[in-house]
């Protein structure tokens, strides 16, 4: 399935996206695209549902964040090994875990401030897992049991705050609209292998991100075991597993967003992105 949510900012409704590419009304089944909605049992009651039998959405309705109530928003840095090698980093002989702030989070589809001082705002395709299940001390081969599905992420960044301004790197991760997520959370039944995913982004129309989740240093499960050792993972959370080569930064010379730009991305069988920047 791919679900999504749909509406006004702050007032969005559930949904899931029909064989034919419509959007239909799910307020009559679930409350929200959010904790008890996401675990295996809830979602298999979702799925014996009649698309055809639920309210059709308008076509042009603004979509949301493809998940609601998100408790922690954790991000993998480093993760791609041709990206560490673009930045000249070595890969790292365990995760590089840090935080997005939750209230980053926004629409696939909506504008992305550009900070006030920032002069190096990038950009970061990657792909997002969404917990369905909570747990802690995970076993790495009962991993792929607490993941509800996948997501588009862009981890957009500011790398002067993250990097220059001394202290960790989440100042510049976190700023208000740097997470946009979705266009839709799909199900892990539909995605035979996440580790083998095209990933693509553009900025007005030129090709900077061309990659495959296949160079992910650490897995989707053993990130999920991982992670869990540190902290409880809870329904709704996400997990953003790390971008890519392309990335601005890495460009010679450099290269940063700027007011009036638009970005393109996706992922193979998540859907796409598109996003105007504009200065906060």
């Amino acid at each position: 399935m791919k679900l999504l949510r749909f509406g006004p900012q702050g007032q969005e409704k559930p949904g899931l996206l029909d064989a034919d590419g419509k959007i239909r009304d799910l307020s009559s089944l679930i409350k929200d695209v959010a904790g008890e909605s996401l675990d295996d049992t809830a979602l298999a009651s979702i799925a014996q549902a009649d698309p055809q039998s639920l309210p059709e959405v308008p076509e042009g309705t603004r979509l949301g964040p493809c998940v609601s109530q998100v408790g922690k928003f954790i991000c993998i840095g480093l993760n791609y090994s041709d990206h560490a090698a673009e930045t000249g980093a070595e890969v790292p002989p365990e995760p590089v875990v840090f935080n997005k702030w939750t209230s980053a989070i926004c629409g696939p589809n909506d504008d992305v401030e550009i900070p006030r001082d920032s002069r190096k705002t990038d950009w970061e395709v990657e792909l997002g897992v969404v917990i369905g299940k909570g747990g802690r001390y995970i076993d790495e081969a009962d991993a792929m049991h607490h993941v509800a599905g996948y997501c588009v992420v862009n981890d957009i960044s500011e790398r002067e705050f993250q990097l220059e301004r001394s202290g960790s790197w989440d100042k510049g991760k976190g700023c208000d609209t740097f997470g946009p997520l979705g266009p839709w959370l799909v199900t892990r039944d539909e995605i035979a292998d996440p580790q083998s995913l095209d990933m693509w982004l553009d900025v007005d129309g030129k090709r900077y991100q061309d990659g495959n989740s296949r160079t992910m240093v650490y897995q989707i499960p053993y990130l999920v075991a991982y992670l869990s050792r540190f902290m409880s993972l809870q329904p709704g959370d996400v997990i953003s597993t790390g971008t890519p080569p392309g990335v601005g930064a890495g460009q010679k010379p450099q290269v940063f967003l700027k007011s009036g730009q638009t970005m393109r991305l996706g992922i193979e069988g998540l859907g796409e992105q598109s996003q105007r920047t504009k200065q906060a």
